[in-house]
């Protein structure tokens, strides 16, 4: 570009060099300024939490966030970059123009505009190193490819998951299995490496258990004029030694053979077509003895030397305005090939044969320019390259084959001749073999008498064992990785010793990669198959055809992959089991590790705040939790109280709860933690459609408006308050649906058996000052610590007598609400009395009066349940601490009930002080929890305090119970 008239100055990598010099380009004369790259200047990897080998289950890694980093040795490239691009009014990409190429043009562009947001980009596209390729680019510069970035995205993303859970878990739970053998062993996985290897053993197990087969032929050979010629067998060959006998001895019987046909034709042999990637690799592997990889390495140095065209092509045919005549005219000063490259011209130019392959975007692989001071095998590679090209633009060799069949007592031999007329492009391509096979001349009816009639047997043979060239042909057939990675694949392989060479340089698998193959085999999925790899990259084709959405792709190919390896964890033993053969005597692990790798977090819904998998998972002092995967980011929790015994994801999904889907849970509940009507085994949904069950595990994620699961954003997750559920099984539990309400349809659920304590407030009647249990003013503070609640206000007990706390956020909203009605609450323990306004009604709960459904009279009328009916009143039959004790509940069959449930010695307020019913309505024993029902008699004011239990001890700063501050997941 620069006609050698360029400014050269050092960059921050000594590396990469900063190149000036004027251009016209865009229609303009400008200054450009051309510096580089070495390879991706980003890198994807997990964030900080999931890096350490021991710092998760590797199943969380499939979910677990990932991000883009630039690696220490790239920095001072990527600050070139930012430093160069503040002076710049346009970016133009000249990045290979793969896949990967776009790729790493799309991060250089990500590193500009971070600096320059408004930058204008553009893309180059070429195939050679030459200056008439190069002008080209520019006089036709493009947008970038975003799909063909967002391909490669989508499979490093999947490489990286898969790559590191699966190598995670063998490689952790093997080394202890197998210390002596494996101890120091890295033991990777690899979406394209484990078919290359499953390919491998494939052929070896063909192998061994094929079983040869003996078999029986006739041969004839007849002596005329000094030449020595053998006629096959039509029949070839019989598995029957008796039949072929009998037809051996009819033969010799009457030995005389009769010529009955004589024919000739033409025969060619065909010169090859253009060279592309995959062609490359297996010839420079088959014909030179160069492997794939080393190849390929050549390959990348001649074409930066600008000796070839860009050497990673799909492309098998040449494009109609490539001057294929000049290409072939750089060659005709060379000694060895100059004059065949001459004979071309002379004969009109190159004629190429062409194949029907094409990728839209090299041609194939082809010599841009004379060398004759290579050295080594860069000298055999460009010298190959060179003449495959001459070769296909040549023609085809020609000959005359003749044909000859004898008959002998009815059965039929024939013997092939070939004469070689021209041998065209085999004179400048050696690595081809047509040899000519002289025949007498037979004349059709002659007859003669054989020189010897033989019976002969063998025995059929094995296949053998691949070669490199024979392992990339079944990468490519199967979609087994692209031509850019077949060698890397097969590079692996051998680094991880799961293949061998042997003299032959055949590929021979060892005792690591046989086990690994069987293990997995035998688990019932065939990941050393290729099917599974081979549906990613058809996906990644159409993503860059724009038929497919990233996303989608990446969510489907995670999912799959993540089941997949659910299901190896849990066969694990397998795996054991067929490394053993290998390696002898297992070491036995402890139950607990083995407990540990068995631990598989099964997702039960979305997360509400940031919509990554929420999982269950146990408390190490006891007791169940539900977290998000996205943790330490998302700190959204839901802890469930100790009346849970145990808790376990069933399979079945909800049909109400979105979004889909919500796993149903397996609940087993304390003995009188829940209400008599409920069974203390049953499976529910904590999606937010069971009202019960919400209730009873204090799920305030899913309250309409309510608090969100999670402090650190201020997101809330709003459900429908009633929805009946259809019956997902005929052990579940279905409570009816609630009646609604006549005199208050929105009232909020009471608070039953969770948690945490919702806080309430209590206002002075001279300045609305809020007031704590003590009938004190409560003190505001701030919090300072931090975390979500930073500088978050809230309410405490001034003195420290009690527990008393309040969210002033919570208090400005949960006064507005009461004002309207006249009416203050005050926050208190099971059985605390407390002070309302004048002219207010007695309440229940959370605002239900005594008059209405669900609870008795004030004046002394009968109890009535939901249902607005007279409740009945029953008694406790069953062992236990309320045995003997009455209650009342509705009247209706048990299938038809609303669910009301009440103690008779809980019914009338002690001392015309009101207790809190919250608890007891739910038979919850007294356990103090939220607001209970207070009382306030007109123009008076108590402070007496009803009995009840001793309140839970909760956290300081999530306010739920079984764990404490410093244990509290928001403290991490």
């Amino acid at each position: 570009m620069s006609n050698g008239r360029m400014r050269k100055r050092e960059g921050l990598s000594k590396f990469n060099k900063i190149y000036e010099y004027e251009y016209h380009l865009l229609g303009q004369n400008v200054t450009v300024v051309m510096t580089s790259v070495s390879g991706h200047l980003l890198a994807l990897e997990f964030k900080a939490p999931f890096q350490k080998w021991h710092s998760c289950n590797p199943v969380t890694l499939f979910d677990a966030e990932v991000e883009k980093y630039c690696p220490d040795n790239f920095v001072n490239i990527k600050k070139t970059l930012e430093r160069e691009v503040r002076q710049c009014q346009a970016l133009v990409i000249w990045t290979d123009c793969d896949r990967e190429g776009e790729n790493i043009g799309f991060e250089i562009i990500h590193v500009c505009k971070a600096v320059k947001p408004n930058l204008h980009v553009l893309r180059a596209r070429f195939s050679e190193i030459i200056s008439r390729s190069i002008r080209m680019a520019c006089e036709n510069l493009v947008e970038p490819d975003q799909n063909t970035s967002d391909a490669v995205d989508v499979r490093q993303e999947l490489d990286l998951r898969i790559g590191a859970s699966f190598t995670r878990f063998q490689t952790l739970r093997l080394q202890k299995i197998f210390p002596n053998v494996l101890a120091e062993q890295l033991i990777s996985y690899g979406s394209c490496q484990f078919p290359t290897l499953g390919f491998v053993v494939e052929r070896f197990k063909a192998i061994q258990a094929f079983i040869p087969e003996a078999f029986y032929k006739i041969k004839v050979t007849h002596e005329k004029d000094e030449e020595v010629v053998e006629f096959s067998w039509k029949r070839n060959r019989l598995f029957n030694h008796t039949a072929c006998l009998v037809l051996y001895q009819i033969c010799m019987e009457n030995p005389l053979a009769t010529v009955t046909d004589v024919s000739s034709k033409p025969k060619s042999k065909w010169r090859p077509l253009p060279l592309d990637t995959v062609e490359l690799e297996k010839l420079a592997s088959r014909k030179l003895k160069i492997n794939a990889k080393e190849a390929m390495k050549i390959a990348e140095k001649l074409y930066t030397q600008g000796y070839i065209s860009y050497p990673r092509t799909e492309t098998n045919k040449f494009p109609n305005d490539l001057d294929l005549f000049s290409l072939v005219q750089q060659q005709t000063p060379d000694p060895h090939w100059g004059a065949f490259a001459q004979g071309i011209l002379d004969r009109g130019g190159p004629t190429p044969r062409n194949g029907n392959k094409s990728d839209q975007a090299h041609p194939p692989i082809h010599p841009t320019k004379y060398a004759n001071s290579l050295q080594g095998n860069d000298q055999r590679l460009y010298e190959f390259i060179v003449r495959h090209f001459l070769a296909c633009c040549s023609q085809d060799a020609q000959g005359q084959e003749t044909t000859v069949e004898i008959d002998i007592a009815k059965e039929r031999f024939v013997v092939h001749g070939l004469m070689i007329i021209a041998r065209n492009y085999l004179d400048v391509y050696p690595y081809d073999k047509w040899n000519s096979k002289i025949i007498p001349v037979y004349e059709v009816g002659s007859q003669f008498h054989p020189t010897a009639i033989e019976m002969v047997d063998g025995e059929t043979s094995p296949p053998q064992l691949l070669t490199e060239a024979d392992l990339i042909s079944l990468m490519e057939k199967h979609g087994i990785g692209t031509d850019a990675t077949h060698a890397e694949h097969i590079e692996t392989i051998k680094s991880r010793t799961y293949v061998g060479l042997t003299a032959e340089q055949r590929f021979l698998p060892g005792e690591l990669g046989m086990g690994l193959v069987e293990g997995y085999d035998s688990m019932g999925y065939e990941m050393s198959k290729p099917n599974l790899r081979a549906e990613l990259e058809a996906d990644l084709k159409l993503i860059c055809e724009g038929r497919k959405d990233k996303f989608d792709v990446l969510r489907q190919q995670i999912q799959k992959y993540k089941q997949v390896f659910i299901e190896a964890v849990r066969k694990a033993k397998k795996l054991d089991e067929a490394l053993a053969q290998y390696f002898g005597e297992v070491t036995e692990i402890s139950q607990e590790e083995q407990e540990a790798q068995m631990e598989m977090f099964l997702p039960v819904r979305k997360c509400p705040n940031c919509n990554r998998d929420m999982v269950l998972k146990k408390r190490k002092e006891g007791g169940y939790f539900m977290s998000c995967l996205g943790f330490p980011s998302c700190k959204a929790a839901v802890w469930f109280p100790d009346s849970v015994l145990e808790v376990s994801r069933d399979d079945s999904v909800c049909n109400t709860c979105k979004p889909h889907p919500v796993h149903m849970l397996k609940f087993k509940f304390k003995r009188g933690s829940v209400p008599p009507m409920m069974p203390l085994e049953f499976v529910g949904c904590i999606g937010g459609c069971d009202e019960m069950l919400r209730e009873i595990l204090d799920l305030r994620y899913l309250r309409g408006g309510g608090t969100a699961v999670s402090q650190s954003n201020n997101q809330t997750v709003n459900h429908p308050q009633q929805r009946q559920r259809q019956n997902h099984s005929s052990e579940r539990y279905q409570r009816p649906p609630l009646q609604p309400r006549q005199n208050n349809p929105k009232r909020p659920p009471t608070s039953v058996a969770g948690p945490s304590v919702v806080p309430s407030y209590a206002t002075s009647s001279s300045d609305n000052a809020v007031v704590c249990n003590c009938g004190q003013e409560a003190l505001l503070l701030t919090v300072r610590k931090e975390g979500p609640n930073q500088g978050r206000q809230f309410y405490k007990c001034n003195t420290g007598n009690c527990n008393f706390f309040l969210w002033a956020d919570q208090q400005t909203e949960g006064r507005s609400n009461t004002e309207n009605r006249n009416l203050g609450s005050s926050f208190h323990s099971a059985g605390s009395a407390s002070g309302f306004r004048d002219n207010v009604s007695p309440t229940v709960g959370r605002g239900r009066r005594f008059d209405q459904p669900g609870s008795s009279n004030s004046g002394g009328g009968a109890t009535q349940c939901m249902c607005n009916q007279p409740a009945v009143t029953r008694t406790v039959q069953k062992d236990g601490p309320n045995k003997g004790r009455q209650f009342h509940t509705c009247s209706k069959p048990r299938e038809q009930q609303c669910g009301f449930f009440q103690w008779v010695d809980e019914n009338i307020p002690p001392g015309g002080v009101g207790r809190d019913f919250s608890n007891a309505h739910f038979g919850m024993n007294g356990a103090g929890r939220g607001q209970g029902m207070s009382t306030k008699r007109t123009g008076s004011r108590s402070s007496e305090k009803g009995p009840g239990p001793k309140k839970q001890r909760t956290c300081g700063i999530c306010h739920q119970p079984g764990h404490t501050r410093l244990k509290c997941p928001q403290n991490r």
